[in-house]
C-alpha cells in the first residue's frame, strides 16, 4: 500500500459525475480529500490523498484523465527557492501540517512535499515571498 497526493483540476462540465465514488469502487483507493475549490458550472481543484495498490493508483489515475480531468502529483505544483531560504523559521509556525520544520541540530528549514495540505499559509509567512503553490 502506498499514499500519494494529487491535485485534479476539473473542467466545468465535469461536475456532475461521481469520479471519486468509482476510485473507492472500481479501483479499491481509499481517499482522503484534503482540499477542494468547487464551483458549479465552473472548474474547481481538488487535492486527493490516494492510498491502495500502486498499480491501482495509477489505474485510478488513468481513469480520471481519460475523463479530461487533469490530475498531478502535488509535489509538481508546489514551488520553493530553498536556494534563497534564509532559515528564518517564519513559515514553520503557520504550518499545522508538519510540512515545514526546523532541524533541530543545523537550525536549516526542512520542506516535507509529502505532508503539504495546500494550505497557502507559508505564502504570506515568508519574508522573501519563496513559496508559490499553483492550485487552480
Amino acid at each position: 500500500m502506498i499514499k500519494k497526493r494529487y491535485i485534479l483540476n476539473f473542467p466545468p462540465d465535469s461536475g456532475d459525475k461521481a469520479f471519486t465514488y468509482h476510485l473507492v469502487k472500481d479501483y479499491d483507493i481509499r481517499i482522503n480529500i484534503l482540499k477542494a475549490e468547487v464551483f458549479p458550472g465552473k472548474s474547481g481543484s481538488l487535492l486527493l490523498e490516494l492510498q491502495g495498490k500502486k498499480e491501482n493508483i495509477e489505474k485510478g489515475v488513468e481513469y480520471i484523465q481519460s475523463h479530461k480531468i487533469v490530475c498531478e502529483s502535488l509535489d509538481k505544483r508546489i514551488h520553493f527557492q530553498s536556494e534563497k531560504c534564509i532559515d528564518c523559521g517564519n513559515c514553520t509556525a503557520v504550518c499545522f501540517a508538519g510540512a515545514l520544520t526546523m532541524d533541530k541540530q543545523s537550525w536549516n528549514l526542512n520542506f516535507n512535499k509529502e505532508k503539504c495540505v495546500v494550505c497557502e499559509l507559508c505564502i504570506p509567512a515568508c519574508p522573501l515571498k519563496l513559496f508559490r503553490i499553483d492550485f487552480q
